[in-house]
């Protein structure tokens, strides 16, 4: 298995650079195809103090959007052409300017989608949350900070046995077949007479084990902690550089309002994570 399509959401100048930095090493070695994708908004017109539009300010502001898509598509292009990539560039324009939104019907075409994540307490780059919400496809988040890693050698995939944990496994399978090891991990499993919390994560280790995965269950007890706590110091003492993780398991609108594990990973995570729901 391999990613053939890799979609690469550049929304600014900084995370543009660490996408690349993910997003060409990756389609180098799956020998893919990379798009890249930029959005702006399209200039709204204001009213000038005689009732009019003010047409200087949208002449400025096509200018600035001009500016920085070719800023953005020169960067591309010189990259993938360096590397020896199949690639295309598309420009795109709505009323949000947000490239990951903007470019939903050529995310959902892709294999993988390699986005940034969003600076601690702040609000630029692209919309990552509705991205995996709404994509249909794997997102890989790179973290806003630290090493750019592409040849993941110790994968975390946290495990609750829902459909968005099972199509995370499954589509991580490419990253994990490459792995040293990958840990399932399993946070306070049912203990049902037909499922025994110990048996949990056995069937899902089981079935990654025959596609070459080299695979070890671990199962822990949240006692009160929060999930996104445990994964963060799991991660933090396993070593582990890569997280898979079923994304929304719980409604979008309860983590929009309370917060959960999704929103905690697409802001905080200190390594790259991969979603899928």
């Amino acid at each position: 298995m391999r990613f053939e399509t890799i979609v690469a959401i550049l929304q600014s100048e900084h995370d543009a650079t660490r996408v690349l930095d993910c997003a060409i090493p990756l389609a180098s070695r799956f020998e893919g195809h990379l798009v890249g994708i930029h959005a702006e908004a399209i200039p709204a017109a204001y009213t000038s103090a005689t009732g009019f539009p003010d047409t200087e300010f949208l002449q400025v502001s096509a200018e600035i959007n001009k500016e920085r898509t070719d800023k953005l598509r020169a960067a591309f292009l010189k990259r993938t052409e360096d590397a020896g990539l199949s690639y295309e560039w598309r420009s795109l324009e709505s009323f949000s300017g947000d490239s990951a939104l903007t470019g939903i019907s050529s995310v959902r075409a892709a294999d993988l989608v390699i986005a940034a994540q969003r600076d601690i307490g702040g609000d630029e780059g692209a919309d990552v949350d509705s991205l995996v919400y709404e994509a249909g496809r794997p997102v890989l988040v790179v973290p806003h900070s630290g090493a750019i890693i592409t040849s993941f050698k110790h994968i975390l995939l946290a495990w609750n046995g829902s459909k968005e944990a099972a199509r995370a496994a499954f589509d991580a399978i490419p990253f994990m077949a490459e792995a040293e090891r990958t840990d399932v991990l399993v946070i306070d499993p049912p203990d049902v007479p037909e499922h025994s919390a110990h048996a949990a994560g056995a069937e899902i280790a089981a079935a990654l084990s025959r596609h070459g995965v080299s695979v070890r269950v671990s199962i822990q007890k949240s006692d009160g902690v929060p999930i996104e706590e445990i994964l963060q110091d799991r991660i933090a003492a396993s070593g582990a550089d890569l997280l898979v993780l079923g994304a929304y398991s719980h409604s979008w609108l309860r983590e929009l309002l309370f917060g959960g594990v999704t929103r905690t990973v697409l802001r905080s995570i200190p390594v790259a994570a991969f979603l899928s729901r």
